[in-house]
């Protein structure tokens, strides 16, 4: 006898179907919103996720933009002013050497004194900057070339130095030589250096500037959210206000224009010393090093006794890349000096064209030096070139020449300072910006859960 395990029942005609009640979080979630309370709770959970979000999403982008201000007043500025110093001082302590050559043993201490200062301060500042400069920022290879090329240089010109105080033509071959070291190595490698610092600048000015697009998008997603819960509670209800939802669109709407007012102010005031500070500048260094490039062409022209033409053509292409004049439909006046002018601001600009006065008083007294060397007289040249008396030192090109390089120093203080004045602050008015909107996303939240709790709670 077999016993079979009974089966499932038969279903029962006529009769009720087994409902089956699913309970996963997609369900659970659709079953809340068919309830009032449910709805209520949903959408008091977006709007404190959607204030909040916004609150902590501005905030971080506004303390991402203070950062790079920072960087800008504190690294990327002082670097790529640091790099055009290491430049110009190079190019100074080349110039100031040829100078001390031709006037032998009758040099003045002080442009001794002006040679070595140059040469210490292109070796601290290449020193600080490879202490800041990372490995894989690659500029450590090109900052490793000016420490070993400074010594190098600076060996050469003590030989051609000491050759010329015995009266032995070596000495001239050592520094022309030293000066093509200069020219071919150093100055290069200082200028490459220049470049990368202010392509660093400019990122981190990009960045301060930035407009916190995100902020704005989401900052306008919370506050449609959070009108349309009011007009949705307001069509069921017939209640204009909810305290608590008004004060959450108006701590999101002060958010907003909180941070309108900081992206603006700091984009605006970091404009304006890039304007008025940091684009002249980088005119006015190069033009400086222009100016000491052809100084130390008319100096080598003299060293090499006119044997050579190569510096009379280095001293021709230079100037005329320093200004140049031409008629208005041929673009007027051009070159690196030209350009530091256009650029300057206000307080700078009586100096910079106090500067352009000088050299165009430089470059007249080197045409009347040159028209004397071919009457075939080398000493009357020199002499109004450059020479120890003091008496006919102030009609010498070399004084017109430094008197046009003291004006451009001092303009480029003015316009470092112009630029750190517009700059200085940024960053703290931004972190500022930042714990505040964070601050009033937080108090959003709050407001929109407590003006949606005093309605749940009519449901109890």
């Amino acid at each position: 006898m077999r016993i079979e395990s009974p089966g499932p029942p038969a279903p029962r005609s006529g009769g009720t179907k087994a409902v089956v009640r699913r309970t996963g979080p997609v369900a659970r979630l659709g079953e809340a919103t068919r309830t009032a309370p449910g709805r209520l709770r949903l959408a008091g959970a977006l709007l404190a996720v959607l204030t909040l979000a916004f609150g902590a999403l501005t905030a971080a982008q506004l303390n991402s933009r203070a950062g790079a201000a920072e960087r800008v007043i504190g690294s990327s500025q002082p670097l790529s002013q640091a790099a055009a110093d290491i430049n110009r001082s190079l190019a100074d302590a080349d110039a100031t050497a040829a100078t001390g050559f031709l006037l032998a043993g009758a040099e003045p201490r002080a442009v001794r004194e002006r040679y070595e200062q140059d040469l210490r301060t292109a070796s601290q500042l290449i020193a600080e900057a490879a202490a800041r400069t990372t490995a894989s920022s690659g500029l450590q290879e090109v900052l490793s070339t000016l420490n070993q090329k400074v010594p190098v240089y600076a060996g050469l010109v003590e030989s051609a130095r000491a050759n010329n105080r015995q009266g032995f033509p070596l000495g001239g071959a050592y520094q022309r030589y030293a000066s093509e070291q200069m020219r071919t190595e150093l100055l290069p490698a200082a200028a490459r250096l220049s470049a990368a610092q202010n392509e660093v600048l400019a990122d981190d000015l990009a960045d301060a500037r930035a407009t916190p697009w995100a902020g704005y998008a989401l900052g306008l997603v919370a506050l449609l959210a959070l009108a349309w819960v009011q007009l949705t509670l307001f069509r069921r209800t017939s209640r204009v206000f909810n305290i608590g939802l008004l004060a959450a669109s108006a701590s999101v709407l002060a958010a907003v224009l909180w941070l309108t007012v900081s992206a603006t102010g700091a984009g605006s005031a970091l404009a304006r010393g890039e304007r008025e500070g940091g684009a002249p500048l980088r005119a006015l260094n190069a033009a400086r090093v222009d100016v000491l490039t052809a100084r130390l062409a008319e100096n080598l022209h003299y060293v090499s006794r006119g044997s050579s033409s190569t510096y009379s053509k280095l001293w021709s292409t230079t100037t005329g890349g320093l200004y140049s004049t031409g008629t208005p439909e041929h673009g007027g006046t051009s070159g690196t000096l030209a350009q530091a002018r256009a650029l300057a601001p206000a307080d700078a600009l009586a100096t910079v064209d106090q500067a352009l006065r000088d050299y165009q008083q430089w470059t007249e007294r080197h045409t009347a030096a040159t028209a004397l060397e071919n009457q075939g007289d080398y000493q009357a040249a020199l002499d109004a070139t450059v020479t120890a008396k003091e008496a006919d030192a102030p009609r010498t090109a070399d004084a017109a020449f430094s008197a046009a390089d003291r004006e451009l120093a001092q303009a480029a203080v003015l316009e470092e300072g112009r630029f750190r004045d517009a700059a200085l602050g940024v960053d703290e008015d931004l972190r500022t910006a930042a714990a505040g909107v964070a601050a009033l996303g937080l108090a959003a939240a709050a407001a929109a859960l407590g003006g949606l709790g005093r309605r749940l709670a009519e449901y109890r």
